[in-house]
């Protein structure tokens, strides 16, 4: 009977290392959670002094936060874990998520005191001379643009650079923040042992080696051939010299690192044999968490909307992003971000629903699908995909409305349009649409 029990008890433990917290979650063999907790960057470690998460310097491109509040708090988390009475040792496995992009530094000799990390002290103390960089770059920074030329330039154009990597260049890909740093800090780079994303940097901690760049969340970084799943020399070399030892070999994203660090066993009880998922980007990790398949289209409505999907053979664009599927590493996730999400529907219901999501429901609801042909782009901020402004209506004859479309016309030509946008922008990045059957 023991054995049964303790069987029973198996969990499991999911991290997200966000912008502005780090989160736990623990969920036993029926997918029921357990246990959940977090720490808030801003709230909880005062001391760095971050504005959501993160420190916009003056030039109000460069966007960092400090590697060590993660560190810290990640012990923070173990600790309230431990004082709540969490049973440490039903831990069959852990994985998690990073924000995408961002990017560690580790120094040369780090690799030492990682592994030797004393059980007597917090992690943070251990580590907080292991960093070459001490403000990782993030995924707000858009201070590369001129790294991002460079590399497109280098591989013969924006396109080319989409077709080996899956995406064009952008400013926040991990491949031009590197180049940025060995740009401006040569000597930094050279005594850097080791460059992890965050998610692969969170594995390493518990790990207590560094843990391999996963094929999903390698994809976003302007580096990763993603047919092959191996690094593209001619974008490496692009951006910084012997980068290829800095990095190690990607590998798939459900792959079993190794068993967690006897740091964790000594200080907080784990079983030696808990095993280290490889942990990948936040947006893979969502596709994987939504248990999406193969034809799923998932849409996250925000102040941006994504959209993200399943997708057999993409064909990689300028807009958008492909990636490699963390769940199925022969297949791809695409990923689309539309800036006029939220706050363009909102702006409409303001204007036209007296503020009331009630009377914007019943508007849509009294109008035809198909609006009677008229259609209409709302675009209040400069729009990613594609890149436009403004509104625009058109009438069933094709013609420009100037006038504007009478209240309820407008309600649909908004949801109508934005829908329209994501189902074209998904099938331009090889997402097949399937016909469902009339008699359905």
């Amino acid at each position: 009977g023991g054995l049964r029990r303790a069987m029973a008890a198996s969990c499991y433990l999911g991290w997200d290392f966000s912008t502005q917290q780090l989160k736990v979650i623990a969920i036993d063999e029926q997918l029921r959670v357990i246990y959940e907790d977090y720490v808030h960057f801003d709230k909880d470690l005062p001391e760095f002094k971050t504005q959501g998460g993160v420190y916009i310097h003056s030039d109000r491109l460069t966007v960092t936060s400090p590697v060590l509040m993660w560190v810290k708090a990640l012990d923070m988390i173990l600790e309230k874990m431990k004082s709540s009475g969490f049973n440490f040792s039903q831990v069959r496995a852990l994985s998690g998520a990073g924000q995408q992009h961002g990017s560690v530094y580790w120094k040369k000799g780090s690799i030492r005191i990682l592994k030797n990390a004393s059980s007597e002290l917090p992690l943070h103390q251990s580590l907080k001379d292991c960093f070459s960089v001490s403000n990782s770059p993030i995924w707000m920074d858009s201070s590369a643009a001129s790294q991002c030329s460079a590399l497109e330039k280098a591989v013969g154009g924006a396109q080319h650079l989409a077709s080996i990597t899956g995406s064009r260049a952008y400013e926040r890909f991990t491949g031009n923040q590197i180049a940025k740093i060995y740009s401006q800090n040569p000597e930094v780079y050279m005594k850097t042992e080791r460059i992890s994303l965050v998610s692969s940097f969170a594995a390493s901690l518990f790990l207590g080696s560094y843990a391999p760049i996963d094929y999903s969340d390698g994809s976003g970084m302007n580096l990763l051939q993603i047919w092959e799943k191996v690094w593209s020399v001619s974008c490496l070399d692009a951006c910084a010299p012997g980068l290829d030892e800095k990095l190690g070999f990607p590998v798939p994203s459900h792959s079993v690192l190794g068993p967690i660090s006897p740091y964790y066993s000594q200080r907080y009880g784990f079983s030696p044999d808990c095993k280290i998922v490889a942990f990948t980007g936040d947006n893979p990790a969502s596709l994987a968490g939504m248990r999406l398949q193969e034809g799923d289209i998932a849409i996250s409505l925000g102040t941006s909307d994504t959209l993200f999907l399943w997708i057999q053979e993409p064909t990689p664009a300028l807009e958008g992003h492909i990636l490699c599927n963390p769940v199925d590493s022969r297949t791809y996730m695409a990923l689309l971000c539309f800036k006029n999400g939220s706050l363009m529907r909102e702006r409409i219901r303001d204007d036209c629903a007296s503020g009331s999501w009630d009377e914007f429901s019943k508007a849509l609801s009294s109008t035809a699908a198909g609006n009677n042909g008229n259609l209409g782009f709302y675009f209040d901020v400069m729009e990613i995909t594609p890149e436009a402004v403004g509104i625009h209506r058109f009438n069933r004859d094709n013609q420009k409305v100037v006038s504007g479309f009478p209240k309820e016309v407008e309600i649909r030509a908004l949801i109508e349009g934005q829908f329209m946008a994501k189902r074209i922008h998904a099938e331009k990045l090889g997402y097949k649409v399937s016909k469902y059957d009339e008699k359905a």
